[in-house]
Parts: C-alpha cells; sequence; structure tokens
C-alpha cells in the first residue's frame, strides 16, 4: 500500500507540474559476488536524490551526491567488511537547492532494507575453467571467480570469502540420454567415473546451503566432451608410432642392403683383379 501511494503521488506531481520534492521508495539491494548497487523509483521531475550509507552501529555518509538517476553504486563501501549489516538512504532535494535543508526544514528520506553482502549478495554464474574425459574419467574444473573484496591489496575470490561454505554441484549426463546425475565438491575440483566410449554434457551451480536465502547461482553454460575426438586422437597416435617404427625398419633394411651391395662389389673387383689373374 505505501509502495502504491508513493507512486500515486509521484504521478499527480508529474502530472500538475509541482515543485514539491517526491521521496524516494521501492529501495533495493542488487548484487551479484558483492559488486552492490542501490535502486529506487520514481524517476525524478523538480528534484536530485542524495544516498547515505552507514553500518548498523555507524555514522551516515554521503554517497551520490544530487543525482538525478535512480542508482548508486555502493560496492566501495560494503566490501570494506562483507560481514556487517549495511543501511542505505534516498534523500530527495528540490533540484536548486544544493544544501543539506531546504527552506522548509529537512530533506525528505527513505531507508532501504538491511543488507550483510555475506549471507544477501547472489552468485554469480560460474564458469568451467578446464574439462578432460580420460578413459572412465571425467575431470572438470571451475573458474575460481575475482571479486571487488581486497585484503592487502589482493583481490579475492569466492574460495577466498567463503571457504568450505562455498560447494559446486556438477550436474551430468551421457549426451545421447537426458537423465542427470550430479556430484559436489567444496573445492573448485571434480574427478568422476563415466563409461569409456560415451561423450558426457554437463555444467555446474555454485551453492552455500547455509544460507537460508540465495542459495544458489544460476547454473553454467552446458559443455561436452567428444569421444570421437578422444578416439581419432589415440588412433592418430597408434597410426603415428606404427609409422615411426616402420621408418625405422625400413632406413635399417635399407643400410643392411647397402652394405650387402658394397661388400658384393669388393669381391667382385677382387676376383677379377690382374694379380688374381696372374
Amino acid at each position: 500500500r505505501t509502495l502504491l501511494l508513493g507512486w500515486v503521488f509521484a504521478q499527480v506531481a508529474g502530472a500538475t507540474g509541482t515543485t514539491d520534492t517526491v521521496a524516494a521508495y521501492n529501495l533495493t539491494w542488487k548484487s551479484t559476488n558483492f559488486k552492490t548497487i542501490l535502486e529506487w523509483q520514481p524517476k525524478p521531475i523538480n528534484h536530485v536524490y542524495t544516498v547515505q550509507i552507514s553500518t548498523k552501529s555507524g555514522d551516515w555518509k554521503n554517497k551520490c551526491f544530487h543525482i538525478t538517476d535512480t542508482e548508486c553504486d555502493l560496492t566501495d563501501e560494503i566490501v570494506k567488511d562483507v560481514n556487517q549489516k549495511y543501511l542505505a538512504r534516498v534523500l530527495s532535494y528540490p533540484a536548486g537547492d544544493v544544501g543539506s535543508a531546504s527552506s522548509a526544514g529537512e530533506p525528505l528520506f527513505v531507508n532501504s532494507p538491511e543488507f550483510t553482502p555475506y549471507l544477501d549478495t547472489n552468485l554469480g554464474q560460474p564458469t568451467i575453467k578446464s574439462f578432460e574425459q580420460v578413459q572412465t574419467k571425467l575431470n572438470v574444473t571451475v573458474q575460481d571467480a575475482r571479486t571487488l573484496v581486497r585484503i592487502n591489496d589482493t583481490f579475492l575470490s569466492l574460495r577466498d570469502i567463503f571457504g568450505k561454505d562455498l560447494i559446486y554441484t556438477l550436474y551430468y549426463w551421457r549426451a545421447s540420454s537426458t537423465g542427470k546425475k550430479t556430484a559436489k565438491t567444496n573445492t573448485n575440483e571434480f574427478s568422476i567415473d563415466v563409461d569409456k566410449g560415451e561423450s558426457y554434457c554437463f555444467n555446474v551451480q555454485a551453492v552455500i546451503p547455509s544460507r537460508k536465502v540465495n542459495q544458489k547461482s544460476v547454473e553454467s553454460t552446458v559443455e561436452c566432451t567428444s569421444r570421437e575426438k578422444g578416439d581419432f586422437r589415440e588412433m592418430f597416435f597408434i597410426i603415428g608410432a606404427v609409422v615411426f617404427v616402420v621408418l625405422i625398419l625400413v632406413i635399417i633394411l635399407a643400410v643392411s642392403l647397402h652394405k650387402c651391395r658394397k661388400a658384393r662389389v669388393g669381391r667382385g673387383w677382387k676376383e677379377n683383379s690382374p694379380l688374381n689373374a696372374a
């Protein structure tokens, strides 16, 4: 009901051309892998916004001064401590007022819901770094995604931040079938048993089971192995080895024949020598 009244008020203000300041509403945190933006409504008509952020027990800090956008990037603040609980608010000022308060008094403002990055940021879509099918083993490595969280000027990965709380689920199936199997790991590596001579398709999903919400990421794109390529590669190496052995035998045979021919010629020369005739 509050959001509806705010929307109606904004529409009436726009239609009548009034200069009254409109309070923001529908404040929403949008966060993936700790990249965090606060969004809200409505688009300003005769006013501007300033965003402030604070920890649960801290002071308000100004961000995004007197803007006409309806979003503010707060990543640089929340990555300072991803376990903190944050609160933001959006202040509305008349377009011509650049002070902290208008002649009518303090600016209108609306608080956001609380936001704890470690619990609330969405997990980004994972990426498969590499994979290989060798005989009856399928080995898959998941890319360790980097974040904007830093310690000592080093950007941390999701694994650095979540540790063993972060697991990956591998969904895999024969390319000729639709029946899926699953495997889980609290590292970034999978090594699973598969049937020799079969092609497999698979994708992965990041999961934090300890969370109550935002537990799972979007699944990665699907990758597939190709046993035909593997078989061709194996056959190529076998044929190459055979050809190499044959070439060696041909060379040995050629050298042997050449030595025999030279020996025969030498014997014939001695038999026809004038000394032998005498």
